[in-house]
């Protein structure tokens, strides 16, 4: 529901950016850091490209999750639901996203601003918006479109600087803390950390690569790295085999945290490990933003209500003000004046509309489907059996609930040239002069 607040928002005010106003989790990360696969432990589902060593997420993906009895993903605007627990429609979903992640690339670019939105359910799935966005790059190769460094730093900028955005900063730990390029970004959107949370992934191969254990230790307290943060976690999102499922990977990564020194040397605590807590974490970080945004926007409507309701009074003080039901009485009053001159129009231009409305309704199908369908037959005996057939099957199926709605459409189009034949005529007689542009 909260997704459909969104898209509406965005429809029907196009001066209204959602993305400058409204909590969502935007995940950001420097490439091949785990941050796509901290998305899909989130999902429980592995549902994007994979690859090793090149970029693979290509323009935004919005995902919205929510509580369902089947765990299922669908793309906005389509009716195809898959079905998450089969591999193969697993594998049809990843190939779609690519798909429609290359369709958005123009002119040879690299990346795409065009968002991507679709819709997971599942039993036990935190209820969330996500956005996952390309990974930040140390250098463009060969290949890629000029300023494709730029254009990564400036798409994510551009979620980040909403102030209602909840920052999930994925951070390599197999890597040396030095070469992050990610919390350095973050930390000029977000300086105090009110909004982000830092997620160390690959945990396990830091525990085996490094040799100062220290420096996990310092990093999870939020020592290490100048940027701040709500909360510091570290994940597990996979051992390297890209076929790998969730539930091995949940399993694997339990497993590692039961027996890892890092965690037994006090590197970290119990309630920042694990991608469930993170996923908990993150959940309750959202809500509490979208109610805080919430209350927001009401008090600013509130006080855009109150400078309308006074501008009116100063422009219009001739005019008497009416509460709501005076509007509605009013306004019913005039609805009904206007139906009862349908009477006007008699019964035989009544019967040659309805003529006329139904024949441009169902002459396609007559014509094409039906007449111009049997002239394929070889003989006119054939011919006549095989048109009355098909016509006596439609007539029997389709024409009645045909003339239903034809017979309601040309009554509402009648109405509604009464009701602006009448507007028109009153624009000089009875009607304020600033009103007359909104009939």
């Amino acid at each position: 529901m909260y997704a459909d607040v969104l898209d509406t928002l965005s429809h029907n005010d196009t001066s209204y950016k959602i993305q400058d106003h409204l909590p969502r989790v935007v995940v950001v990360g420097d490439q091949s850091a785990g941050k796509t696969s901290v998305l899909e432990m989130l999902i429980r589902a592995r549902i994007f490209p994979r690859g090793h060593g090149e970029m693979m997420t290509r323009s935004p993906v919005q995902v919205t999750l929510g509580e369902g009895s089947r765990h299922t993903a669908q793309f906005k605007g389509t009716d195809r639901v898959y079905d998450l627990s089969s591999e193969a429609q697993l594998y049809e979903l990843r190939k779609d996203v690519e798909r429609r992640m290359r369709k958005n690339l123009k002119d040879g670019e690299t990346i795409s601003s065009e968002v991507i939105s679709l819709t997971v359910k599942g039993p036990g799935l935190h209820r969330m918006v996500l956005v996952d966005l390309p990974g930040i790059i140390s250098t463009e190769t060969s290949g890629m479109k000029p300023r494709t460094k730029e254009k990564l730093t400036e798409m994510c900028s551009k979620f980040m600087k909403n102030p209602n955005a909840i920052i999930l900063c994925i951070q390599d730990g197999s890597i040396d803390a030095e070469r992050s390029n990610v919390t350095n970004i973050v930390q000029a959107h977000d300086p105090k950390g009110k909004r982000t949370i830092f997620v160390l992934t690959k945990v396990d191969l830091a525990e085996q690569n490094m040799a100062n254990p220290s420096r996990v230790k310092k990093i999870l307290e939020g020592k290490l790295f100048p940027m701040k943060a709500l909360g510091y976690y570290a994940v597990v999102t996979g051992r390297g085999p890209q076929d790998d499922t969730v539930e091995s990977i949940g399993a694997y990564e339990e497993d590692f945290f039961s027996r890892s020194k890092l965690f037994r040397s006090g590197a970290f605590r119990a309630s920042q490990m694990s991608t469930s807590n993170l996923s908990l974490a993150v959940s309750e970080c959202f809500w509490k933003m979208v109610k805080d945004s919430v209350e927001q926007q009401a008090d600013n409507f509130r006080a855009m209500r109150y400078n309308l309701e006074a501008e009116w009074r100063n422009t219009f003080a001739g005019i008497r003000e009416m509460d709501r039901n005076d509007l509605y009485e009013k306004a019913k009053d005039e609805i009904l004046d206007d139906i009862a001159c349908l009477h006007k129009i008699t019964p035989l231009e009544w019967e040659s509309l309805l003529q006329d409305a139904i024949w441009e309704k169902i002459s396609p199908t007559i014509v094409d489907d039906i007449y111009l369908n049997a002239a394929e037959c070889d003989n006119a005996s054939n011919f006549n059996t095989k048109v009355d057939i098909a016509l006596k099957d439609w007539t029997d199926d389709l024409l009645p609930q045909i003339s239903i709605d034809v017979g309601w459409h040309t009554l509402f189009k009648q109405l509604e040239t009464i009701i602006f034949s009448k507007a028109k005529k009153e624009k000089s007689t009875d009607c304020d002069s600033a009103l007359i542009p909104l009939l």
